[in-house]
């Protein structure tokens, strides 16, 4: 028999894959002997089997009625007896963190007779009608599929109609009134009665969690993530303890240290006689784990001694969900928690020092993502702006943007081009894809453990949260504060690390990470002294940059993989450099022919005769040795690897249509210029159907004559006059779009021949020069036959975006806007191959290309330039693979060298942060 059910006792923090992150911990903590309610976990392989077939597996309900009957005996209660019942709680826990995608149901087991059997046990008549209303209210969304604004509606009204505004102000008889109205409000919309029999509850209440693993924001979640489709959610059923007690009871989330700044010491929300999700809804403002010290000292003595313990065991930020329940403390649920990209980088150094983990450890808890959101800009402190207010900082960085009222208009408004800040007053999970969508995210209630934060957070989304002085009115769609009012449409900007929000666009400017990439340390903290403080209060900001170097110092350190970059001029060379890049991986010799230089390539393409092409290939070579000098200038000492000219030679030519329709016009007129009606008969003899897949590349270099000779010539000419001023130049040539052999073969008699030549007449002596001859491997062919290219390549340079686009018979420019989001959707992709490399196919093909090569040369230099280059997941394939060094743009180049790093110090990316 299949084991679906595990006790709490049972499990452990290892088995993630099969009880879901959430009851894994549980079981942790039970083992640790924490004070966990007991209870069981239904497991992953049981949700599969049940979305698989439709229904729950034939054991499934014999091996719940087991574990329940073992709960029952161990607490001596009966789930929704009549006299002291025992609830339960039913929760979704998948083995990665979705924080608010899927479902839970509180106090399943209450009925009309068991309300009265609790009311009677615990002496509250007003907590059991109370916890009675919660499970009407939640099953009645999440099993039943009512619309939750039926019951929020009518909660309010309940309200409205006695005159308060708290939750807490309504009585006994009201919760009696509003008990009845919601049992109305089921029977109207499903036509049936609120299911009375407590096993009916409970196992409508597990099939529901199963099936909100598919729920849309669910599966939108997973894309975001990258988190498979096919893991399925555990259930995780467990004794209810209550925080709606009265005042010495309670919820709150809690943090091992600060999720959103890293700075440590506990922090976290809490509510007085609420329960559950009440703190994480953001329907109340919070009180403080400080507060909870002075209203019940002793559980907060303990919680603390919980927290403790907890971070030393998993060496991590633990985020904790509690309860407290007439003064005895009760532990829901830990997991390593979320945190914002500074905070990943502060803990991660904080934790070395605290000799809780190493520095190869430290790699592991940080990310090149996270790196890459530390660079982007911040606000300009010396601007003039308009505070509005301030709320919590609960997700940092810059965001400005039109102020839109809900998810649709947000998707809608971001997807013409608007920047877009969300504002709610606050948000749920439905509320995924607006802020997906959105720069920032802006709410007038909640706290830093509301959903809000907790995703933001999550996805590196900029937030504010608990902003009270906002009064939000999307009906109006308008926000006021005081006197001043902001209509949708209108920008505002808001900072993350600050809490503060501004009417209008406030100017942003390089974050202080951006400036320690590009000019060190010293010069980051030294801007940062002269902006009278470091921008983030008590030496966070400087905490933050030496720990970013720290952290990237060691990757560089540990990095077997080099990183270089894509550039194409002196200017990018330099801030590539500044970058740390190790040299230039791909240089794109085309872009060096456009604007004004593109006629004398036209002049090249178009000759008559021989006399005719040289003269142009003359006016050239003095140009593109200069492009040259000013790139190996800028690199000296370091590879920069030239590909010769690749694109399409339509890109060299007048468009077709145009030229034609010029052409006719000057027939009409009898004005017709000959050489116009010469270089549309040119121009026709070489038009192609499908030019990227025509002359271009190498065929360019072996079809038009001089072609690739004037580039080797020039290139080779600047390496000699750098080298006779003293200079380092260390260039490579790279041929493009080589499928066969015979064409490199081909290309480098000739080029070898060039710079055999210009050696002897340099004077350079016996020293001569070292220029390696390789090739780009981006066709499927030339990967299947690297053992022989290998025979005439010096290096191989995968060039990752073409081999994905004649791999998958795609055209990256046409396939991303027209095909793309329906695969997304129809979960063909989890993500772009453009983006990610697609590890079975395409990256198959640079596998066997590695190994084919380095069987003919076993010293074969392997690297990749295409932009999969610069891909924190594809960086870990490479390096598993055995290639030397990546290539990217430069921005990516940061990210690039702390990801090599990782992947040397732990060989796969982290599995959450």
């Amino acid at each position: 028999m299949t084991q679906y059910v595990y006790d709490f006792t049972q499990g452990s923090k290892d088995q993630k894959a099969l009880l879901g992150g959430k009851g894994a911990n549980l079981a942790e903590m039970t083992k640790l002997g924490l004070p966990v309610p007991p209870g069981f976990t239904i497991t992953t392989q049981a949700c599969r089997e049940f979305l698989q077939i439709g229904s729950e597996p034939g054991d499934l309900r014999v091996q719940v009625t087991m574990a329940l009957r073992q709960l029952e005996d161990q607490l001596g209660r009966r789930l929704g007896d009549r006299h002291d019942p025992l609830l339960v709680s039913v929760r979704s826990g998948a083995q990665f963190s979705m924080p608010g995608m899927m479902e839970t149901v509180l106090n399943v087991g209450l009925n009309d007779a068991s309300v009265k059997g609790m009311a009677e046990e615990t002496g509250n008549e007003r907590f059991a009608w109370d916890s009675y209303r919660r499970l009407l209210q939640m099953f009645g969304k999440t099993v039943l599929e009512i619309p939750g604004e039926v019951f929020s509606d009518a909660w309010d009204k309940a309200k409205s109609a006695k005159g308060v505004t708290g939750d807490l102000e309504l009585d006994v008889d009201d919760l009696k009134e509003i008990v009845e109205v919601f049992k109305a409000e089921i029977k109207n919309a499903t036509g049936s009665e609120f299911p009375q029999h407590p096993r009916e509850q409970l196992d409508l209440a597990i099939r529901s969690v199963f099936q909100s693993w598919n729920t849309d924001r669910a599966k939108l979640y997973r894309r975001r993530e990258r988190i498979s489709e096919n893991l399925g959610t555990a259930v995780n059923v467990c004794t209810m303890v209550f925080g709606n007690l009265g005042d010495t009871s309670g919820t709150g989330v809690a943090f091992t240290r600060d999720p959103a700044s890293g700075q440590a010491g506990a922090y976290g929300d809490y509510l007085a006689n609420a329960q559950g999700e009440d703190v994480v809804a953001g329907i109340r403002n919070t009180l403080s784990l400080d507060d909870l010290r002075e209203l019940d000292p002793a559980s907060h003595r303990e919680l603390t001694r919980v927290m403790r313990r907890l971070e030393t065991h998993y060496r991590d930020l633990c985020d904790i969900e509690f309860t407290i329940e007439r003064g005895k403390l009760w532990m829901l649920q830990t997991r390593v928690g979320k945190r914002t990209p500074a905070a990943a980088f502060r803990i991660a150094a904080q934790l070395v020092d605290e000799q809780l983990i190493t520095l190869d450890e430290a790699l592991g808890r940080v990310s090149g993502a996270q790196l890459a959101l530390l660079m982007f800009p911040q606000f300009d402190r010396a601007a003039e702006k308009t505070l509005l207010t301030k709320g919590m900082a609960a997700s940092p960085g810059a965001a400005v943007g039109k102020a839109v009222f809900d998810s649709e208009t947000a998707v809608a408004w971001a997807a013409r081009g608007e920047q877009v800040v969300l504002v709610r007053r606050e948000t749920n999970p439905d509320d995924l894809s607006g802020m997906i969508a959105a720069a920032g995210v802006l709410t007038a209630r909640g706290g830093k453990t509301s959903h809000a934060a907790v995703v933001a957070r999550g996805m590196g989304r900029t937030c504010v949260c608990g902003a009270e002085a906002l009064n939000v009115d999307p009906v109006a769609r308008q926000i006021k504060v005081g006197d001043t009012v902001i209509a949708e449409g209108d920008e505002i900007s808001i900072d993350g690390s600050t809490g503060e929000v501004f009417a209008g666009a406030v100017p942003v400017v390089p974050s202080p990470v951006q400036t320690y990439i590009e000019s060190g340390v010293d010069a980051a903290l030294a801007e940062l002294t002269a902006a009278g403080g470091d921008g983030g209060g008590d030496g966070e900001t400087a905490q933050l940059v030496k720990a970013v170097d720290r952290l990237l110092t060691h990757a560089d350190q540990r990095s077997r993989l080099a990183v270089r970059a894509n550039a194409d001029t002196a200017e990018d060379a330099v801030r590539a450099r500044s970058f740390g890049a190790q040299g230039i991986g791909l240089c794109r010799t085309e872009h060096m022919f456009l604007g004004d230089r593109r006629t004398l390539i036209e002049r090249v393409v178009l000759a008559d005769t021989g006399d005719e092409r040289d003269a142009a290939l003359e006016a050239l070579l003095p140009l593109q040795r200069q492009d040259f000098i000013d790139l190996l200038t800028a690199m000296d000492g370091l590879p920069v690897t030239i590909r010769l000219l690749d694109p399409p030679l339509h890109e060299f030519l007048p468009d077709k249509t145009e030229l034609a329709v010029k052409v006719a016009v000057a027939d009409a007129t009898g004005e017709v210029d000959p050489k116009d009606r010469k270089l549309l008969a040119a121009v026709e003899r070489l038009h192609e159907s499908n030019p990227m897949l025509g002359l271009r590349g190498v065929r360019l270099g072996l079809l038009i004559p001089g072609l690739f000779a004037l580039q080797v010539r020039a290139a080779t000419e600047a390496v000699i006059e750098l080298t006779r001023a003293g200079k380092r130049p260390k260039l490579e040539i790279m041929v493009p779009l080589v499928g066969s052999v015979m064409e490199l073969h081909l290309v480098r008699l000739e080029s070898e021949q060039i710079i055999k030549e210009l050696v002897a007449e340099s004077g350079l002596g016996d020293k001569g020069l070292d220029i390696p001859i390789g090739t780009m491997i981006e066709l499927p062919r030339a990967a299947l036959t690297a053992h022989r290219i290998a025979e005439e390549a010096d290096f191989f340079s995968f060039g990752t975006n073409d081999l994905t686009q004649t791999g998958w018979g795609f055209s990256r420019d046409d396939v991303e806007a027209a095909i793309f989001a329906a695969y997304l959707e129809k979960g063909v992709f989890t993500i772009s191959p453009f983006e990610t490399i697609d590890a079975d196919g395409i990256g198959r093909l640079v596998k066997i290309g590695a190994e084919e090569g380095r069987k003919t040369k076993p010293d074969l230099k392997l690297g990749v330039c295409g932009e999969h280059g610069g891909d924190p997941e594809s960086i870990h394939f490479f390096h598993d693979v055995g290639l030397d060094y990546v290539s990217c743009s430069p921005f990516r180049v940061p990210v690039a060298r702390l990801e090599a790093g990782r992947a040397a110090a732990a060989g796969t990316p982290t599995e959450e942060i």
